[in-house]
């Protein structure tokens, strides 16, 4: 949820931001009259109640967008990578989604005929789901190939973490193609 909020945020600081840049690249530009642009200075600065608060509302949430972003900004400097965190009867465990991710890649790394592999772990109350991308050689069955695969990474993880994997999804992300190799003739 505060994912999506942030980035309506975002677009609307950097739709706002926009504007004004346009706006002063325009007044640089000679786009606009003295006489207008010290008529709208008058009426933002006079009594032209209307015009006032608009700018007034609009540079608040400006600050307020900008403040957040600021404390978003810092907040992450100090913030930990994620983990997963156990509790065992002699104390608790905690294990880097990075480390699970290499671990996962270990694993499919296994199955003959994969290459450029990568790997993505999300948690979920069921358990974990990993999702593996991969190149393979199009010498095997893709399907068999895949089924190791999951089989493979998902025994992995279980055995070597003991966190449990609800899903493996792997995505077959193209055929590699094996390098030409040329025969060179002596005569």
């Amino acid at each position: 949820m505060f994912k999506v909020w942030d980035r309506l945020l975002l677009f609307i600081y950097s739709l706002a931001i926009v504007v004004a840049s346009a706006f002063v690249v325009a007044v640089a530009l000679g786009a606009f009259t003295m006489e207008w642009l010290t008529e709208v200075v008058d009426q933002t600065t006079g009594d032209y109640r209307p015009l006032q608060i608009a700018v007034i509302v609009v540079a608040a949430v400006v600050i307020l967008i900008s403040l957040r972003f600021l404390v978003l900004s810092v907040g992450r400097l100090n913030s930990t990578a994620p983990t997963i965190n156990q509790r065992t009867e002699h104390g608790d465990i905690q294990i880097s989604i990075e480390t699970v991710e290499n671990l996962a890649l270990k694993a499919a790394s296994r199955s003959k005929g994969v290459k450029d592999l990568r790997a993505r772990v999300r948690i979920a109350e069921a358990g974990l789901h990993i999702t593996i991308r991969a190149f393979v050689d199009g010498e095997g069955s893709i399907p068999t190939l895949s089924e190791d695969m999951q089989r493979t990474v998902s025994q992995q993880i279980e055995e070597t973490t003991g966190i449990p994997v609800s899903d493996v999804t792997v995505y077959i992300a193209n055929v590699t193609q094996a390098p030409t190799t040329f025969k060179s003739r002596v005569e």
